[in-house]
């Protein structure tokens, strides 16, 4: 392979990565298959969804969605509440109130937030840049402040519901470790799991395993075809004799 060939394809990998990159960078973080859908509100293009983080804190979440995509704001960091404002979604992460332990990802179109969220509650987190371009003055807000105190800030459309079947399996649940079992075929086979979750530990429950031997036919001298070779073998006995040649006369 040449020198000119091996170039061409140090850029094509080149290219290949960055195409890969720039892909990984497109769209939201990946929420919907990594946590359990838990509430749904709204339709169409005014929609809110909520998932739950267990055993994870407001800004564990917001770094590990950071580090799939940069948002275009980010609010400061807080063990409360934090938002992440992204072209096509806004994501608002609450600390749950009746499980301190989990977190509360509410993903929110922006026409959710605009028809439902209480514009001088956002000052408090969000620049007024991002604020102002999306929340007309002369139309106002509403008074909703997030879904973990919608009972007491309740959203101008809709209410929250527990998600369909339908719509669990569009946004499927992160995936849970399992344990299972093999099972063999056959007569008189033990196919049972060890309690480890291992397929060599059958336990001592089961019958004391069979054990074979290799038996070397021997024939009636007692010798086999396996046994050392002799170290000695004596020649076998020659003889010598003399002769003599004749020639036949001519009559």
């Amino acid at each position: 392979m040449g020198k000119r060939t091996w170039q061409y394809a140090l850029k094509v990998i080149v290219a290949l990565s960055l195409f890969v990159s720039v892909l990984s960078g497109c769209g939201a973080p990946n929420v919907k298959d990594t946590y359990p859908l838990e509430s749904v509100s709204g339709s169409g293009n005014s929609t809110s969804y909520v998932y739950r983080a267990a055993g994870k804190t407001v800004p564990e979440v917001a770094e590990e969605l950071k580090e799939q995509r940069e948002p275009e704001q980010i609010s400061p960091q807080s063990n409360e509440r934090m938002f992440l404002v992204y072209s096509d979604e806004w994501y608002h992460l609450q600390q749950d109130p009746a499980k301190k332990e989990d977190t509360l990802i509410e993903i929110d179109s922006k026409r959710y937030v605009e028809q439902n969220y209480s514009s001088s509650f956002l000052k408090g987190y969000l620049t007024a840049t991002v604020l102002d371009a999306l929340f007309d003055s002369l139309r106002g807000s509403g008074s909703y402040r997030g879904y973990s105190s919608r009972d007491v800030y309740r959203p101008s459309q809709g209410q929250y519901r527990a998600p369909t079947v339908q719509e669990k399996k569009v946004i499927p649940p992160i995936t849970v470790e399992r344990k299972g079992s093999v099972t063999r075929r056959g007569k008189g086979s033990d196919s049972s799991v060890g309690s480890s979750g291992s397929l060599f530990d059958r336990g001592s429950s089961s019958s004391s395993p069979s054990r074979g031997s290799i038996s070397r036919d021997r024939g009636s001298s007692g010798s086999s075809i396996f046994d050392s070779p002799r170290k000695s073998y004596s020649k076998p006995k020659t003889r010598s004799g003399s002769g003599k040649i004749s020639r036949r006369s001519r009559r």
